[in-house]
């Protein structure tokens, strides 16, 4: 499972594995074997690809379908707006 989404969110941002292994510390190959569960991440690792994709260690880990988004900076009216296309995209997801 943990394989699994670090390939998926990493296709979502349109990157490869050398791209996300440069960004988080890490080199091509370690990306590769996560992916592949030939390996897990240690604790800090897997902490850094959750702040690097935005999700929570529980989203990566398959314990949880919640997905976060970072709003720090957001004001009041930007956050409002975004909840507002949130809940028009969740009227048309039914």
């Amino acid at each position: 499972m943990l394989g699994s989404n670090i390939k998926s969110l990493r296709a979502l941002r349109g990157i490869n594995q050398e791209d996300l292994g440069k960004r988080i510390g890490v080199s091509k190959q370690s990306v590769s074997n996560w992916e592949n569960e030939n390996i897990l991440p240690s604790i800090e690792m897997l902490v850094r690809i959750a702040d690097f994709f935005g999700v929570t260690t529980d989203f990566l880990l398959g314990r949880s379908e919640h997905r976060t988004l970072d709003t720090s900076g957001l004001g009041d009216e930007e956050l409002s707006h975004l909840q507002v296309i949130i809940d028009d995209m969740k009227k048309r997801a039914k």
